[in-house]
């Protein structure tokens, strides 16, 4: 063994879960270890520049939006935080194309109640901000965690670092990953039962089906022609496209694959980023066929996100009314990924949520 410390509390994942899960240890003053496989903390939120990396003002690769209306302990920790956040661009029309035989139409933008926010810089602003607030030693990039076993009254959690595996014993666990991914990728002795096993295995990933692609320019040239940068498609290869420029003002188009994981493999990313490209000159004009640059991410093919059972698109995650751990592990351990949120199953206020609901039961067992 490299190592073996001690801690009181283990968060197994560095997305907005398992920070928020942290904040809200620190703030209790209860020491805990925060374990993230990557080298970056965020989980599924992704900022990034124009060349892919992350960036303190980024391009969302995952999730964009955020609904303060409907979730006000999500309003009330941006608050609290310093965010900013500014109203997704909807002025001007939508473009709606069916198919291939008839030209696309438009149609007046209807007004979006609750209105959709972004964060200035993206969202992964609120993920620096949650890092900064939390003390440096109690955080670990590049700790993947691969087992969780019961000793001596306590627990001990094994990962691999930098090519050696490490252990942290400590008397409770918070699981901030999705639970189909933690039933793939994560042993636990004794065995968990299967009631949740099955649970975890069945619960779909939120956004690892999917692909998002991204077009930069210069400036948001479709505003001036009338159009809100919204379109729907029925022919694809997006579905689903919107304006997706930054609150500092480089302008960019973001659209949802419309086809699952099989089918992008097959295409190819190239072709698809050629035929996406294509599809936005159908809708808004010649001047769309000549981006500054483009981005593609496939979740799907993130093997820190998604598993195989994640290839087809299942639907929104739903919330579960039981618990979603049973047998000898329930008094042990809690999961605080966001598909376990009882309120915002598969959103960001909903891994806010889970993660204050899994802190609340680890200090009630502490």
């Amino acid at each position: 063994m490299a190592e073996r410390a001690r801690t009181t509390v283990v968060v197994v994942g560095g997305g907005l879960s398992g920070l928020y899960a942290a904040r809200l240890l620190a703030v209790a003053g209860i020491e805990f270890q925060l374990l993230e496989a990557r080298n970056r903390f965020g989980g599924r939120i992704l900022s990034v520049n124009g060349k892919g990396d992350p960036a303190p003002e980024g391009y969302d690769l995952g999730p964009s939006w955020f609904w303060p209306g409907t979730h006000p302990r999500m309003a009330r920790i941006v608050d609290e935080l310093g965010l900013r956040a500014f109203a997704q661009h909807s002025e001007g029309d939508v473009e709606v194309e069916r198919s291939r035989f008839e030209a696309p139409q438009r149609f007046p933008t209807m007004r979006q109640e609750p209105q959709s926010m972004r964060f200035e810089g993206g969202t992964g602003a609120f993920v620096s901000a949650l890092v900064r607030a939390l003390p440096a030693d109690g955080l670990r990039l590049g700790a993947r965690v691969t087992r969780v076993a019961m000793r001596d009254g306590g627990l001990a959690v094994f990962f691999n670092e930098d090519g050696s595996e490490a252990e942290i014993d400590a008397d409770q666990v918070i699981l901030a990953l999705p639970p189909r991914l933690l039933a793939a990728t994560v042993d636990f002795a004794p065995t968990l039962d299967q009631e949740t096993r099955q649970l975890w295995r069945r619960t779909a990933t939120w956004m690892a089906p999917h692909a998002k692609f991204f077009a930069l320019y210069e400036r948001p040239f479709w505003r001036q022609s009338g159009l809100s940068g919204t379109a729907q498609s029925g022919l694809g290869p997006l579905m689903e496209i919107h304006d997706a420029t930054l609150a500092s003002g480089p302008a960019a188009l973001f659209g949802f694959v419309g086809l699952d994981h099989v089918q992008r493999t097959a295409v190819g990313e190239e072709s698809l980023v050629r035929a996406a490209v294509a599809q936005l000159v159908r809708l808004f004009g010649p001047m769309a066929g000549a981006p500054q640059a483009t981005l593609f991410k496939d979740w799907t093919a993130d093997g820190l996100t998604a598993t195989q059972a994640d290839a087809q698109v299942e639907g929104h995650p739903l919330p579960h009314p039981g618990p979603w751990i049973s047998g000898d592990w329930a008094d042990r351990m809690s999961l605080a990924g966001s598909e376990t949120s009882a309120t915002a199953p598969g959103y960001l206020a909903g891994a806010l949520d889970a993660a204050e609901r899994a802190v609340k039961e680890t200090i009630s067992r502490l």
